[in-house]
């Protein structure tokens, strides 16, 4: 055999060992334990199967053809409050019965280079998060109270940097940028942005976790803004974390804030426990340690509270692939979050219902849930809308996730869409926005009466102190036992 031909043969064992080592690592690492069973308050917490390579599971993005919609749960009707959105992320409601529409995606510079970098964007390319981000916010109006926005009015500024979490007070929208919170005068009805905005405070910005969110207090004096971290485990070290993988208390009193909590890989969705006035999240958990691990969570979030990203998880259970160094006593006070939401669903909306819903009575009580999608599991799993029951002391229920909404994905693993955030509309239709389609689903219960308002548990203060006197003398009792001698 000549210099020529075995040059070619070596060529072509090569080719087949590189291409055999695609379809190899194409596989990926396969679920053992059913989805279901990583849900609810005691999620099963398998073996880790750390990997090399991530498993990839990309659901090809489809939109919707006329006429086509997700699955409503039985007593449930879906239909299209807008379509023809680009990108629509996080929704908010204004006290007019406006809703904002954030159109938004990541920054065009995440900090990520060389070839995880080009893994990271080819990922997000071919789930439909690829584009530029519009960075802009669309005001939907629904002026003739049929369900359906009939009026839209896209507000642009160049203030706007992949615009995220939105929250009104005091004459002023709120406005989380991926490095900043930003703020325009606005009042409800309004529909421009004009000028520049004015800095609240400065944000760690992009990272693989982008997105910031915001939500305010009951009394408006309060903004709590969630920050996710830069990377999966601190891979780059834990000064490129500072700041993330947390939940920031901003106090408009004071002019200052504060981290509020933190050790989250990437909180997202929060809002406020209407029985017990508790702030919830939900958490994207860590990637690569299999198909069956971690699930991510719904948590309550005390002021203080450490969920032990990225050393951590599920509170007991130690990530031996992080580097830096776990500060000392952390297992001694790390929560455990409350309630599994599934391996890799990745939940991004959350809002509990409260009086005036119209969803009907299996619906009263309880958290709604976007479950945006696994990228990284086999089988795909999330795509879909879900109901968390709470009992009547605020509570979280022991059962599984219930469906709301679900048929995002097809048979073929296709996404028609990917549920993002979730919200009632003023008429307590639960409202449910869809990137990948580019679609705001409405989701009534029809005939339903409007929820009766849910009844806050009472609470109780602690009794001021005592009142010393000013001047007081102590006196000797010989008649004490504590005197005599023994």
């Amino acid at each position: 055999m000549n210099t020529f031909k075995k040059t070619l043969v070596g060529l072509g064992a090569v080719v087949l060992v590189a291409g055999g080592g695609i379809v190899w690592l194409m596989q990926g690492d396969q679920a053992q334990v059913p989805l279901a069973e990583t849900t609810g308050p005691h999620p099963k917490i398998t073996d880790p199967r750390p990997q090399t390579f991530p498993t990839i599971g990309i659901a090809k993005p489809v939109g919707w053809q006329a006429g086509e919609s997700p699955v409503a749960a039985p007593g449930l009707a879906v239909s299209r409050f807008a379509d023809g959105l680009q990108h629509p992320r996080t929704l908010y409601l204004l006290p007019n019965g406006d809703v904002l529409a954030a159109q938004t995606n990541a920054p065009a510079d995440r900090g990520q280079h060389g070839i995880s970098g080009f893994v990271a964007k080819w990922l997000f390319s071919a789930a439909g998060a690829g584009e530029a981000s519009p960075n802009s916010i669309v005001v939907l109006r629904d002026s003739k109270g049929t369900g359906h926005a009939d009026q839209r009015f896209v507000m642009t500024n160049p203030g706007l940097n992949s615009p995220f979490g939105m929250v009104w007070r005091a004459g002023r929208l709120y406005v989380a940028n991926t490095d900043a919170v930003v703020s325009w005068p606005f009042q409800p009805g309004q529909t421009s942005l004009v000028g520049k905005p004015e800095k609240l405070m400065d944000l760690p910005g992009g990272g693989n976790h982008w997105a910031r969110n915001l939500l305010l207090s009951a009394d408006g004096n309060r903004l709590y803004v969630s920050i996710g971290s830069a990377t999966n485990i601190a891979d780059d070290g834990m000064a490129r974390e500072a700041g993330r993988a947390a939940i920031d208390e901003y106090d408009f009193t004071k002019h200052s804030s504060r981290e509020f909590a933190g050790g989250m890989r990437n909180p997202n969705g929060m809002d406020w426990n209407p029985r017990t006035g508790e702030l919830w999240t939900v958490v994207n958990e860590r990637d690569m340690l299999g198909s069956d691990l971690v699930p991510d969570y719904l948590t309550s979030v005390p002021l203080g509270a450490q969920y032990g990203w990225p050393w951590l998880y599920w509170k007991k259970f130690g990530d031996w692939r992080v580097q830096s160094q776990m500060p000392q006593d952390m297992v001694d006070y790390v929560k455990k979050p409350e309630y599994g939401l599934g391996v890799h669903v990745a939940p991004l909306g959350l809002t509990f219902a409260r009086g005036g819903n119209l969803l009907g009575p299996r619906f009263s009580s309880g958290a709604l849930v976007a479950r945006h999608g696994s990228w990284n599991r086999k089988p795909l799993a999330g795509y879909d809308v879900v109901f968390v029951p709470f009992d009547d002391f605020g509570n979280v229920s022991p059962t599984t996730p219930v469906p709301v909404l679900t048929g995002f994905l097809d048979k073929q693993d296709r996404a028609h869409g990917r549920p993002v955030w979730v919200t009632f509309a003023r008429d307590g239709a639960l409202l449910v926005s869809d990137d990948v389609g580019g679609v705001i689903w409405r989701v009534v219960a029809p005939g339903a009466k409007p929820a009766p308002a849910i009844v806050a548990m009472p609470t109780h203060e602690a009794p001021p102190e005592p009142k010393m006197p000013d001047h007081f003398t102590v006196k000797r009792d010989d008649t004490s036992d504590l005197t005599k001698q023994q």
